[in-house]
């Protein structure tokens, strides 16, 4: 039996060398109106709008077999998910290039492959990051390409408790700002939208009693999106690059805030979310079509 307290988890994946995978999706304008009617977005498209940054999201959905998942929801077995014990993974980030705006109802193709795979270690033990890419092709052109980070580590399922920091949100200066309100039947649908069962976001026992968190986890996704949402809402405009990163995680019930910063010349956005007292959660950084 391997001894996971003395070996690396880099020793796991040195001879894992997953082959790029090529899917197909037509992108549905009704799955596109389903997102916007789970954030109360007063819109609708159709065959040839185009689609907003993170929204590709909703598509190329993964069902595996219900039998197939692991007691987290997650699947057992996955091209892209690394060969290390008692995984648990988490969403870490994105970089995110638009060189034309996806067009709904148009096939597209979606061709991801292991960009990279790294190592490193935290105060809650040892991390495995991999970074998958993804480039979306329509008319035999790349039009978006995502560099999508998620974080691995072996955990053997114990909760580990999680303090919740309750500051009330401070002042802020941004020129632009927001404060949604998720609720649990939202994180419920956006988990659907996405197909993506992790208990993490709906089922509120084991989150708590498993995994130690307070409450429901609002998916890193999500949050990306609500601050994609505030640019295109206050500048009428999509951004054709973002790059995020997430550092804490945000609980159902939690207050936060959506901040945008746009630079002088207003090409240049700083984005960041803010919980609590000078507490940043995510931070992005995009540019203006």
């Amino acid at each position: 039996m391997t001894d996971t307290a003395t070996t690396t988890l880099s020793s796991y994946v040195e001879n894992w060398a997953p082959q790029p995978v090529v899917e197909a999706d037509a992108l549905d304008p009704a799955q596109a109106s389903r997102l916007a009617a789970t954030l109360d977005l007063d819109e609708t498209f159709s065959a040839g709008s185009q689609l907003p940054m993170t929204w590709q999201w909703v598509y190329f959905s993964e069902w595996p077999p219900t039998g197939e998942l692991g007691p987290d929801g997650h699947p057992t077995d996955g091209h892209f998910l690394p060969p290390i014990p008692d995984r648990r993974r988490m969403f870490a980030g994105s970089s995110i290039r638009i060189a034309e705006p996806l067009r709904l109802g148009t096939p597209t193709q979606k061709r991801t492959s292991l960009h990279a795979v790294t190592e490193k270690h935290g105060r809650t033990g040892d991390m495995l990051f991999v970074t998958v890419r993804s480039e979306y092709i329509q008319d035999d052109r790349t039009a978006l390409v995502e560099d999508q980070d998620l974080v691995y580590r072996s955990d053997s399922g114990s909760s580990r408790p999680f303090e919740r920091e309750v500051e009330e949100l401070g002042r802020t200066d941004a020129a632009w700002t927001a404060e949604p309100t998720p609720s649990a039947p939202l994180l419920f649908r956006y988990s659907a939208l996405t197909s993506n069962a992790h208990r993490i976001h709906y089922d509120q026992p084991y989150v708590t009693q498993v995994e130690g968190y307070p409450d429901l986890v609002v998916h890193g996704p999500l949050l990306a999106t609500y601050l994609a949402e505030l640019v295109r809402a206050r500048s009428g405009q999509s951004l054709r690059s973002f790059d995020f990163r997430l550092r804490k995680p945000l609980f159902l019930g939690d207050a936060f805030r959506l901040e945008g910063r746009p630079s002088g010349d207003g090409d240049d956005i700083e984005l960041k979310i803010v919980s609590g007292i000078d507490t940043v959660h995510v931070t992005g950084q995009g540019a203006l079509e």
